[in-house]
């Protein structure tokens, strides 16, 4: 993103009140709602519905996803790399197991796991990123079966020896949406199979901050034309939670507010989160390298068993 501008002011009374319908110029935006969206939202309050496939935003995403300089979707590809051999070589995934890789991407796991002998299933909502997957296996001659599904909506049976949920895809999800999962993913593995995921400790908000700026763009990543974004971050530190809330308005058109959710986890949360979803905690990483955990590390990578 670029031209990004000043932080948001945080109201003045006065103000709001003598132009609190004037809109901003060449937006159809009042004052009225800068202060509405302002408003800390409930937890979990939702945006936006399933956006990461909006035909443009998830155009975006594919290009954030495949560009090697960035961390922003998907982590680099030498840390990908170390990763699938961490998993294959030292945390007993065989040629052969059944693996269900869920947010699964443009496949950057899946392609390299399947290129180790194992059996995957990606499960991704965004299409950009299912027909890129789809288009790389079939190239490489990669017997990957790709679904276009949300994948809290899976419905397997006993069907996998390992499912995979990484970089931090657990922590969007609302308390009853996490627990869903785990009742799905529980039904989906084997009789002992594992669960390997990954989530943000509140280290991770504190090395990062909090997002609270504006501004315009003739072309970004929310929208191809000129736009205005708001930036504005909660933090929920009762709740171990925080909010990354983006408003985006064109010249016309209604503003669309959407919503990015993170839950924050430490060993005791994750592992009392896990274990009432009957699943067993084998082993706490500082990610899923398996670099050693520590008090003051930003991630925690977490093997669990089907209970």
């Amino acid at each position: 993103m670029s031209d990004r501008g000043c932080y948001l002011p945080e109201g003045d009374d006065k103000l709001a009140s003598e132009y609190s319908n004037a809109p901003l110029e060449g937006f159809a935006v009042s004052l009225e709602q800068l202060l509405q969206w302002q408003q800390k939202p409930a937890p979990f309050t939702p945006g936006e519905p399933l956006f990461w496939d909006d035909p443009y935003i998830s155009g975006q995403m594919l290009a954030a996803h495949l560009d090697p300089c960035t961390d922003t979707a998907s982590r680099r590809l030498e840390t990908i790399d170390h990763s699938v051999a961490w998993l294959v070589e030292t945390q007993g995934l065989h040629s052969g197991d059944a693996v269900l890789d869920l947010g699964c991407g443009p496949g950057l796991y899946a392609a390299r796991l399947a290129e180790r002998g194992l059996r995957v299933t990606g499960v991704d909502f965004s299409r950009s990123s299912i027909d890129y997957a789809r288009r790389y296996a079939q190239e490489k001659h990669l017997d990957i079966i790709y679904r276009l599904q949300d994948y809290l909506t899976i419905e397997d049976e006993r069907a996998f020896d390992v499912v995979l949920l990484i970089y931090g895809d657990f922590c969007p999800l609302a308390p009853e949406q996490r627990s869903f999962l785990l009742r799905n993913i529980h039904r989906a593995l084997k009789i002992g199979g594992y669960f390997i995921l990954d989530v943000t400790t509140r280290r991770h908000r504190e090395k990062h901050g909090i997002k609270n700026a504006w501004y315009v763009a003739e072309n970004g990543f929310w929208r191809p034309g000129r736009h205005l974004v708001l930036e504005l971050g909660f933090d929920y530190p009762e709740h171990d939670l925080y909010l990354d809330q983006y408003i985006v308005a064109e010249t016309s058109g209604k503003p669309f507010v959407y919503r990015n959710w993170f839950q924050d986890y430490n060993r005791e949360s994750i592992t009392a989160e896990l274990s009432a979803g009957h699943f067993e905690v084998c082993g706490i990483w500082g990610d899923l390298t398996g670099a050693l955990w520590t008090e003051d590390g930003e991630w925690l990578g977490i093997m669990a068993r089907r209970n």
